[in-house]
């Protein structure tokens, strides 16, 4: 079960970074794409792993989401 589910995400994921594609530069749609994957990968180890959550992290953390915020605001659509 854990492999369908992850390859169904996978197609969800791909599928959504085409919809993105579709009003957003290529470079900053694949940015963003990598950056909520990179986030998510790691507060998934946190909450499910017990991965650390030491303020570096969770600053880090922030910085990316920062940059993501960043990157869409500024890209015209």
């Amino acid at each position: 079960m854990p492999s369908v589910f992850t390859l169904a995400a996978l197609a969800a994921s791909v599928v959504l970074l085409g919809i993105a594609m579709k009003s957003l530069p290529a470079g900053t749609s694949y940015a963003i794409w990598v950056g909520v994957g990179a986030v998510g990968t790691a507060v998934s180890g946190i909450v499910h792993f017990g991965e650390p959550a030491n303020m570096g992290r969770l600053v880090s953390l922030g910085l990316i989401v920062t940059g993501i915020v960043g990157l869409k605001l500024t890209t015209a659509a």
